[in-house]
């Protein structure tokens, strides 16, 4: 898979959220957070992985629509 840099600037605030509420429920604070700073993420499951493809799809679709809109043509650059 090609990493689209060139649709970064596409990307809106709504869509690093949207992921972002997504995963929260993966995060699990450590005990001594306040202190610390530190927590983790727990592992998804197959469903989660397979709902989190699905999210990644349609972001990417809605980022080349944007880029389309604005008059580019959502390609690469050489």
């Amino acid at each position: 898979m090609k990493l689209r840099l060139d649709l970064l600037k596409h990307l809106t605030d709504e869509d690093v959220l949207e992921e972002v509420e997504a995963n929260n429920h993966r995060y699990k604070p450590e005990p001594l957070f306040s202190k610390t700073g530190v927590g983790s993420l727990s592992s998804a499951s197959t469903s989660e992985r397979a709902q989190e493809v699905a999210r990644s799809t349609a972001r990417i679709q809605r980022v080349i629509a944007r880029s389309k809109a604005t008059g580019e043509a959502g390609k690469p650059k050489p």
